[in-house]
């Protein structure tokens, strides 16, 4: 028995984990279209259980667990293998770690594997191909549980309305666990991809649609359930419950964002629980229109919609490393369509036994055993060749890793000469200044390019990391000027990973800075980067300064960068360590702004 308008449960989620994937800045949190999903599938599940134990009193393990293997691995085995072959298109940086991604994914053990390495969606290097495959892990795990606790049930439960009252308590006690697991997490990290990742802090969505499943199932429902259906409801109300839920999830979508706190703490949950109002509304909304058919539309996409989600993440990292974001979107969804089309309606029946009908012609499997076999062992064989060639580590994780290295080499052999006796010499309070040199503050660009800058300046110092903010640049300054180590020219290069107070912050460095400082300021690049990207809006707000401030001075690398966009082939955009005709342009922006600072007064 299929439900009429579900499809729209799965349309909406599949629409907003397109939109995050697609354009991250402008729908920060459409990552809960997985969420979405959760809830369905827990809903799905649990129904359906429902049902067979009210036919025969029986819930056959063996068999669930063969249905939703076969609905689920083949479908990405054909992905990974389609997959495969436009790698070849891209640097070898984009298959990094394939041998432990492909084992992770058809393992069904990604959320543990991203988890170990420090993957995310939101990584600023280039991302595993397939990090999208956590959402099966933890789906096939909440199957291997949930299946066993409902085998277990039903073992003990004598009938379904027992079983019903006993599932909806196992499912609201497991999502009271899980949801409290994550609030709790939430409150000590500031990196959240752990928890995102999780199986314990993050399945409580697939027992919400389980405690929804319990009560208002496909075909076996709860007499209340049904009674207000029929007393309480009708087609109008059922429309405006369901578009309402809907409505509500897109506006998350819209609003959440990955790194804030309140997303773990409240935000997964609403969405899950939108997610069941808006299920509760399609199956009223399907009970109250027995004469009307749903739009075709609808159904082709929610059944290509598991298909498609499979299909459009690597397929969008390597599209969007070639062409410009929108086009990169434009080609993954066109042929995220037509393989999930081919996968869902041609091949999927076919290796579960089924005979599909192509015109008058009946195709079954023995058609396509030939052509299919042909295709999987030239799949094995690149696959094969594809992970003797992937690197262990990417060569700009590998130019940051040798950069950091030498800078804490530098650091200990400055720190060494420092400590040093030395000969009492008078004070001089009013001056801070170490020298006429220069302080470079940076973050991952700068680390990359950490040597190269080195070896072609003099009298510089450069303190340089990852992932570094704004705030985390104030206290490196803070800290080498109270030790008296801020050179005369103070440069900072930070903005790549720019949060939303990043004015407030960079206010902050231009207060407390000392007199007797220049203070150059070098505009982030992020070569995906629009005006919705706080880089971006740093970037114009950073040029307004030198209007205010007269010791400051701008390095204007954003233009610089974007004028030279054809240079940043085969990089992710936006680092270039390891490059020398970017970092030449790096330096000479550099060093543009401090030939400009020496005509303009220091700080008084």
């Amino acid at each position: 028995m299929r439900i009429k308008w579900f499809s729209l449960i799965r349309v909406t989620g599949l629409i907003c984990v397109l939109l995050y994937h697609f354009f991250r800045m402008r729908y920060t949190g459409g990552f809960i279209g997985v969420d979405i999903f959760f809830t369905f599938s827990g809903y799905l599940i649990t129904a359906l259980a429902l049902d067979e134990f009210s036919r025969s009193n029986k819930f056959r393990l063996g068999d669930f667990y063969y249905r939703r293997i076969m609905r689920i691995l083949p479908p990405l085995l054909l992905m990974i293998a389609f997959v495969l072959p436009f790698t070849l298109l891209v640097s070898k940086d984009y298959i990094t770690d394939l041998p432990k991604q492909l084992a992770a994914a058809v393992g069904f053990s990604t959320n543990i594997f991203e988890i170990n390495t420090g993957g995310t969606y939101e990584s600023r290097f280039i991302p595993h191909l397939f990090v999208h495959t956590w959402s099966l892990a933890i789906e096939v795990q909440f199957y291997l549980v949930w299946g066993f606790i409902l085998y277990l049930l039903t073992k003990i439960t004598p009938n379904v309305k027992k079983f019903r009252i006993r599932v909806f308590f196992a499912s609201a006690v497991l999502a009271a666990v899980s949801a409290t697991v994550m609030y709790l997490r939430a409150q000590s990290l500031s990196e959240f991809s752990p928890i995102y990742f999780s199986s314990i802090a993050h399945i409580f969505p697939f027992f919400i649609g389980s405690m929804l499943g319990s009560i208002a199932g496909i075909q076996d429902l709860l007499p209340a359930f049904s009674n207000s259906v029929a007393k309480h409801w009708n087609k109008a109300g059922a429309v405006t419950f369901m578009v309402l839920n809907l409505a509500c999830l897109f506006a998350l979508a819209y609003v959440l964002r990955f790194d804030q706190r309140k997303t773990y703490m409240f935000g997964f949950l609403l969405a899950s629980l939108f997610a069941a109002c808006a299920i509760l509304g399609a199956n009223i909304l399907h009970r109250k229109t027995p004469n009307t058919k749903e739009p075709f539309i609808f159904t082709y996409i929610a059944d290509i919609s598991y298909s498609v989600y499979l299909f459009h993440w690597p397929l969008f990292v390597i599209f969007s490393k070639i062409y410009p974001t929108w086009l990169a979107a434009l080609i993954t969804t066109i042929l995220s369509v037509l393989f999930a089309s081919v996968s869902f309606y041609f091949l999927e029946p076919l290796i579960r036994g089924k005979a599909v009908s192509i015109g008058k012609h009946k195709i079954t499997f023995k058609h396509i055993v030939a052509p299919l076999g042909l295709g999987l062992t030239l799949a094995i064989g690149l696959g094969v060749y594809l992970c003797l060639q992937a690197p262990s580590i990417s060569s700009l994780e590998k130019n940051l890793l040798l950069g950091g290295i030498q800078q804490d080499a530098d650091q200990l052999s400055t720190t060494y000469v420092q400590a040093a006796p030395k000969p009492p010499k008078k004070e001089n309070a009013q001056n801070s200044v170490q020298d006429d040199g220069a302080t470079i503050i940076g973050d991952s660009v700068t680390l990359g390019s950490r040597k190269y800058l080195l070896d072609h300046m003099k009298n510089v110092d450069i303190d340089a990391e990852g992932n570094r903010t704004m705030d985390k640049a104030y206290n490196v300054l803070i800290n080498a000027q109270n030790l008296g180590r801020l050179k005369r020219n103070v440069v900072i290069c930070i903005g790549t990973n720019s949060l939303d107070d990043y004015q407030q912050q960079t206010e902050k460095v231009i207060k407390d800075l000392k007199p007797g400082h220049h203070l150059i300021f070098i505009t982030p690049h992020d070569g995906h980067a629009d005006s919705s990207y706080n880089s971006y809006k740093l970037a114009v707000w950073e040029r307004t300064l030198p209007k205010k401030y007269k010791f400051i001075t701008i390095g204007d690398w954003d233009k610089v960068a974007r004028a030279h966009q054809n240079l940043f082939a085969g990089t992710d955009g936006t680092h270039f360590g390891g490059r020398d005709d970017i970092s030449k342009l790096y330096l000479d922006c550099i060093k543009g702004a401090l030939t400009r600072a020496e005509k303009t007064p220091v700080k008084k």
